[in-house]
Parts: C-alpha cells; sequence; structure tokens
C-alpha cells in the first residue's frame, strides 16, 4: 500500500499551478508630482492644516525647508577611508584631552 506511484507528465503538469507566476497588473500612470506641486497642494488646501481636525499645523507647514535646501549630491562612501577618517578624528579628540588634563 506505501509504494511509491511515479505520476504521468500529464498529471505534473495539471497539478503543477504552484510554480507558474501570475502576470503583473497593468496600471496606467498619469503624472507623478513634482516637489514642486506638493508644496502648492500644500499651501492651498486647507485639510493639510490641521491633523485630526484638532491640531494646528500652519505653523508646521510655515516652516518647512524648501526642497532645494534638503537636496543633496549623492556621495559614494569608501569603509576603508570612512574608517580612516573617524579614527584618525577620535585620535585627535583623544590628543586634545589628554594634554588639557595635562595643563
Amino acid at each position: 500500500a506505501d509504494i511509491p506511484v511515479i505520476p504521468d507528465l500529464e498529471e505534473v503538469q495539471e497539478e503543477d499551478l504552484a510554480m507558474q507566476v501570475a502576470a503583473p497588473p497593468s496600471v496606467q500612470v498619469n503624472r507623478v508630482l513634482t516637489y514642486q506641486d506638493l508644496d502648492k497642494d500644500l499651501m492651498k488646501y486647507a485639510a493639510f492644516q490641521t491633523l485630526d481636525g484638532e491640531v494646528d499645523l500652519k505653523l508646521l507647514t510655515k516652516v518647512l525647508a524648501p526642497e532645494h535646501e534638503l537636496r543633496e549630491d549623492d556621495v559614494s562612501w569608501d569603509w576603508d577611508h570612512l574608517f580612516t577618517e573617524v579614527s584618525s578624528e577620535l585620535v585627535t579628540e583623544w590628543d586634545v584631552g589628554q594634554s588639557e588634563r595635562e595643563d
């Protein structure tokens, strides 16, 4: 009764639905909003001026930093260079601390 049976190829093809991948849904994206569009919308709509109808966010929206102040150039990091730089700064601080204690 416990003798394993080799399945037919047709049975395997019918049962092997787990290995099939569904096609991704197709979604049309009309337009991606820019930071400028988001900034304009933030100031225009009163819905963003309060949180849960209780917390006033007007002060926060007035002091939010503009996009050009937040943008930074991508800089690649090199582990060896960073480690050497941080180690050097720590040793310099330690030497300054030691010389101040001696004085």
